[in-house]
C-alpha cells in the first residue's frame, strides 16, 4: 500500500506542471503508460520535475553506455538496495531493450557473486592492493 496518493490522469490534468511531466514521459517513452513511481512523485512537483530531468539525462540521453547496459546496472543497484519496485520496473525496461533470459540469468549470477565476495572482503577487512589505486 502506498504511503502517498498516486495521481490519476484527471488529477494531473488540473496541474500544468504535473501534466507537462506526464506528457513528456509519454512522448519520450512513446507510450501512454505513466507508472506509479511518477504518479507518487507528483505529490511534490519540484521533485517530480527534477527526477524526470535527471532520469532523462542519465538513462535516456545517448552516452558511452548503451541503453541495455544502463538498465542492467540499474537492476544490480536496485537488488543491492532491495528496491522491489525498481527491480521490477528496470527488469521490464531491460527486456524491452532486448535483454534475453540468458542475459538475465547471468546478470543475477554476477549480482550474487559480487554480493558474496563483497561480504567476504568486508568481513575479513582485506586491505586494498596498492596496484588498484589511481595515482
Amino acid at each position: 500500500m502506498p504511503t502517498v496518493k498516486l495521481w490519476t490522469d484527471a488529477e494531473a490534468s488540473a496541474n500544468p506542471r504535473i501534466q507537462a511531466v506526464f506528457d513528456d514521459i509519454r512522448a519520450t517513452r512513446r507510450s501512454d503508460f505513466v507508472n506509479n513511481f511518477w504518479r507518487a512523485l507528483a505529490n511534490q512537483p519540484d521533485l517530480l520535475e527534477r527526477t524526470w530531468a535527471s532520469i532523462k539525462q542519465v538513462m535516456i540521453a545517448p552516452g558511452a553506455l548503451d541503453p541495455l547496459t544502463k538498465e542492467l546496472i540499474y537492476i544490480a543497484v536496485s537488488v543491492t538496495n532491495n528496491c522491489s519496485y525498481c527491480i521490477h520496473s528496470h527488469t521490464a525496461a531491460a527486456r524491452a531493450k532486448g535483454m534475453t533470459e540468458q542475459q538475465h540469468a547471468e546478470l543475477l549470477a554476477v549480482i550474487g557473486m559480487a554480493s558474496e565476495t563483497n561480504a567476504l572482503a568486508t568481513a575479513l577487512q582485506i586491505p586494498v592492493d596498492p596496484e588498484f589505486s589511481v595515482e
